[in-house]
Formats: C-alpha cells, sequence, structure tokens
C-alpha cells in the first residue's frame, strides 16, 4: 500500500457553515501498491492499450492484494489525514466513512475504522457510490452547521476489485482501488472569514466551507450499475455466485449518456445557489471515472480544463475515494489555496448525483496562520 503525500430542478438550499467557516485542515490518500497497467490486462482480455485509452483516458489503476480492504486502506488514509492536521484521534466528533464495498455487512467499516484509530467519535458508512466522499462533505457540513460536531473526519474508500469479474472487459479495465480522507474544523466564530490570498483562479469572499450543494438521483438509472446478489433482496448462495451474481454489472453506454446530463444539471444548480459563474471556480474536482465523461461536461457547462484535476491516467475508477485522492493531491502541491472556490461533483450506482461548491480555507481551528 502507498500512502500518498440530472433530475428535475430543486429549490434553492442555504449555504452550510457554520459562523467562522469549515476548514480542511488535513488530508491524506493511501493505493494498494499493485500496480496494473493496460498492457498487463491484455495478458487475459480481448483489449488493448490503445482502445482503454481511447475510451476511458485509464492508463494504469491500482488493484488491492492480500490484507488490503476497504478499512486498511481507509486506516492509513485517515492516518494521514490527522497527522497533517496535528489532530489527534481523541479530538474527532465524527468519523463519515463513503464507501459501497464495506468490509463486513455489520458492523459498519466507519466504526473498524475508528476502533483502529482510537477514537469513540460517532462513526457510520455512507453509501451513495462513487459519489459518496460528496454526500459525506455535505453531511458533515450539516452537523458542524446544527452544532453537533466540531472536527469530523470524512473519508470516501473502496475496493472495488472485491466485487469485480476481472474477465469482464467492460468492467475490469475501468476500476481501482483506493482511499482519500480530509480532517474538517469549525472555525473561530470571531474570525471575519476573510478568504485570505488569492490561489489559482478568481476568489470570491466569505467564510471557507460548503457554500452550496446539489444531491440528486435520476431513478431512471438505478439499476444501470448493480451487484445482483449478496444483499437481503438475493442472499449469496452457490447458485448466485455460479451465476456471477456476485460481480458488479453495468450498463456502459447508457451511465455515460446519463452522467452527463446529470453531471450537467448538478453543476448548474449548484453554481446558481451560490450566485457564481463557472469562471469563479478555481479548481474543478469531477469524480475520475471516464475521461471522455469529463470532458463531455467541461464543453456543455463551460468549466476550464485547465483548472480540472485529473488522476484517472492512473488510478482508473476508484469510486468514493477519487475526489478525496485527487483533492489531496491538489493540496499536497499547493494548487489550491485559501480563498480558492472548489467544485467537487460526483455520479455512481443509483444514479446518485452529488455536487459541492467549498470555499478553500485551511486556518487552524484557533484563528492561526493559513497553511
Amino acid at each position: 500500500m502507498s500512502v500518498l503525500t440530472a433530475g428535475a430542478a430543486h429549490p434553492a438550499t442555504p449555504a452550510l457553515a457554520p459562523s467562522g467557516g469549515v476548514r480542511v485542515i488535513g488530508w491524506g490518500a493511501a493505493v494498494p501498491e499493485h500496480r496494473v497497467t493496460n498492457h498487463d490486462l491484455t495478458r487475459h482480455l480481448d483489449t488493448s492499450d490503445e482502445w482503454i485509452v481511447e475510451r476511458s483516458g485509464i492508463r494504469e489503476r491500482r488493484w488491492a492484494g492480500p490484507g488490503e480492504s476497504t478499512g486498511h486502506l481507509a486506516v492509513a488514509a485517515c492516518r494521514a489525514a490527522l497527522d497533517r492536521a496535528g489532530t489527534r484521534p481523541d479530538q474527532l466528533d465524527a468519523v463519515l466513512l463513503a464507501t459501497t464495498t464495506p468490509d463486513h455487512p455489520v458492523p459498519s467499516t466507519a466504526a473498524e475504522v475508528a476502533a483502529a484509530l482510537g477514537t469513540t467519535a460517532g462513526a457510520f458508512d455512507i453509501n451513495a457510490a462513487c459519489a459518496g466522499f460528496v454526500y459525506g462533505l455535505t453531511v458533515a457540513a450539516g452537523l458542524m452547521t446544527a452544532g453537533v460536531a466540531r472536527t469530523v473526519l470524512v473519508a470516501g474508500a473502496d475496493v472495488i476489485t472485491s466485487i469485480l469479474d476481472k474477465g469482464d472487459r467492460q468492467t475490469a479495465v475501468l476500476f481501482g482501488d483506493g482511499a482519500g480522507a480530509v480532517v474538517l474544523a469549525a472555525g473561530d466564530p470571531a474570525e471575519t472569514g476573510d478568504p485570505g490570498e488569492t490561489g489559482a483562479g478568481p476568489t470570491v469572499a466569505g467564510p471557507p466551507g460548503l457554500v452550496a450543494c446539489d444531491l440528486a438521483g435520476d431513478p431512471g438509472g438505478v439499476d444501470l450499475l448493480v451487484v445482483p446478489a449478496g444483499g437481503s433482496a438475493r442472499p449469496a448462495s452457490a447458485e448466485t455466485v455460479a451465476a456471477g451474481e456476485h460481480h458488479l454489472r453495468m450498463d456502459g453506454r447508457e451511465v455515460f449518456r446519463r452522467a452527463v446530463r446529470a453531471v450537467e444539471a448538478s453543476i448548474e444548480r449548484t453554481l446558481a445557489r451560490a450566485g457564481c459563474s463557472p469562471e469563479d471556480v478555481a479548481l474543478f474536482v469531477p469524480h475520475q471515472a471516464n475521461a471522455r465523461i469529463v470532458e463531455a461536461v467541461l464543453a456543455r457547462t463551460g468549466l476550464d480544463p485547465a483548472r480540472t484535476l485529473s488522476t484517472i491516467d492512473r488510478y482508473g475508477n476508484t469510486s468514493a475515494s477519487s475526489i478525496p485522492i485527487a483533492l489531496s493531491e491538489a493540496a499536497d502541491a499547493g494548487t489550491v489555496a485559501p480563498g480558492d472556490l472548489v467544485l467537487m461533483s460526483g455520479f455512481g450506482a443509483g444514479l446518485t448525483v452529488g455536487t459541492a461548491l467549498w470555499r478553500w480555507g485551511t486556518l487552524t481551528p484557533a484563528g492561526g496562520d493559513d497553511v
């Protein structure tokens, strides 16, 4: 394992942020050591490097090995985020883990992660598929706004290869495994909310944290990405295993079509609620599902490709971890600065869609210096 340093319009929703704002004070990511290139896949699949790159933009991905479960990767990413934040586990009020591939049906993987970290904070899983991390940020902001928590650990982690049929060319070439996490801290109510120096793009004044969000679903696509068996509706049996119903099945063409439309609409709703335009976005962090989907979304929304993060060539689609992994790399590289508006948008099985516009801020909770 490597630790890396469409739906109908909804009514407007108010911005979610405590009076002193919510800051990302730490971040971290972890991926398995095992690197699988497109050329590696050609040994057992009828495919080619050129075909995979043209269709998805992916050149390699990381696949978990023995002992590298969702929880294992999540713990590594969370520890890196806590270390970066200078926060002890006993200072956490909540641990939220977005995942589609929990270690066990019971207990939640978040509870196991919290136990491994050594915190008594409340912990729970969120399953919104590849949009899960955005849902987690939104839930965390709500908890902090309500005064339930002041310091929250939000992670996205998935070992999609645990539900992958590696002989299925349609899905095996797309997915990888990984984890990413952030530590959120409520700011001092006495702070003015001055965003500080301008970063990569235009800076819009206001306190750090969630500026606006949009959570939506496309009921017509609920069965386009599915693991047919293994749950209470169809418990695992010798018959379901023999039929391969414990593996992920996907209608790729229809997912592509619906995802582009749904993400475009969600981004437009989010920016409208914030009173912002695409030009105000300093950094766009899309779910890393397919480079062609991202290109289509950029063309439809007017977001700047030069301000768009892309890690898909190196990691593939890592589900709920794709956005926090990319965000962690950007933060480590200094690509995002205090005051920057960061737009995150994810979509996945369900079809769930989540978009969040976040004003970046990294001041310590006590109002220390920008880092």
